[in-house]
């Protein structure tokens, strides 16, 4: 079957297509014939290397969530998954192919309505945004700055938090064409990538959810309310300076609190349970998908270089 293989570290171009074996489902597992492969931020994150570290080597099948048809199950599942649609996590590894296997507790049977590349654009994203969200401690009538939201996180968590009764919703934006688009999401203010607003913005904001960290990072500790919470939910940016926590030691006084979050760390039944709920939601019109572009898997570094560039809204989905 054909997959995408990471060549060699760094650019797009180190993105290859090979001929590899069709996976066997192990115990527990699924197969999907996939029809549509989500390209997230992390694939590029692996891409370029930065985490070679945590064990990534050369030769990497990237992808880690798919939709598609079981075609077949391991020793102790249940058969009568065998032809139905579904989404699925395949973990950091396994996706960019025209087969993927999953355990049979990442995968979700899909509404008949909900197509496949829209299940991959919301189902890893949105739990994310829903859990930030939550672990941030939200509550109506609260403010929120959306850092990096014209990505399938931050699309996400604009809807969450606007839907949840936030007295302002304020996003991070490169132009005024994607700002118009969040605010047709829900955004209530746009700032630049820098922070700055065209008119006069808030001094600081209760929750900043931040999908960027880099080195700007430290400026939007410093946007914060007295008892403001800052959740880093990704680093597509890169990662922050070293010294970033001085900034919250420096304002002692505000009370101000830091965290990182990872979905890895919600028990799998409580991430499902959410992302079920999101897809009905998706199905009826009551949560809202972008899909930025379908490519076919050969493009996949096409699809990279456009997030490279910085050209995605939303998210681009492969086609096998």
């Amino acid at each position: 079957m054909k997959a995408v293989v990471i060549r060699t570290f760094g650019d797009p171009e180190g993105l290859e297509v090979v001929e590899v074996p069709v996976p066997v489902p192990a115990p527990g597992q699924v197969r999907i014939a996939t029809e549509a492969v989500g390209v997230g931020g992390v694939d590029a994150v692996i891409r370029r290397g930065t985490l070679a570290a945590y064990g990534f080597r050369e030769g990497h099948l990237l992808g880690s969530e798919v939709a598609g048809r079981v075609d077949a199950v391991g020793e102790g599942v249940d058969a009568s998954w065998i032809g139905r649609r579904v989404w699925a996590f395949t973990g950091l590894s396994g996706g960019y192919a025209e087969r993927a296997v999953a355990a049979v507790e990442d995968v979700l049977a899909l509404p008949d309505s909900l197509t496949g590349a829209d299940a991959v654009t919301l189902g890893g994203s949105g739990v994310v945004a829903h859990f930030a969200l939550e672990r941030a401690r939200f509550t109506r009538g609260e403010s929120v700055l959306v850092r990096g939201a014209a990505g399938s996180i931050g699309i996400t968590a604009v809807q969450l938090a606007a839907r949840d009764g936030a007295s302002e919703v304020a996003v991070t934006a490169s132009s005024v064409g994607r700002g118009s688009r969040l605010r047709d999401l829900g955004a209530t203010r746009v700032l630049d990538r820098s922070g700055a607003a065209a008119r006069e913005a808030p001094p600081g904001f209760d929750v900043v959810i931040d999908v960027v960290g880099g080195p700007g990072l430290p400026h939007f500790l410093d946007r914060l309310n007295p008892n403001g919470r800052y959740l880093a939910v990704g680093v597509v940016g890169g990662q922050p300076p070293a010294d970033f926590g001085m900034r919250l030691m420096d304002a002692f006084r505000r009370s101000l609190s830091f965290a990182t979050f990872s979905s890895d760390t919600v028990p799998g039944p409580d991430r499902q349970a959410v992302r079920s709920a999101q897809f009905a939601d998706a199905a009826h019109g009551a949560l809202r998908t972008v899909v930025h572009e379908v490519l076919p898997l050969e493009q996949a570094a096409l699809a990279h270089r456009e997030m490279d560039a910085g050209k995605v809204f939303g998210r681009i989905v492969l086609t096998p």
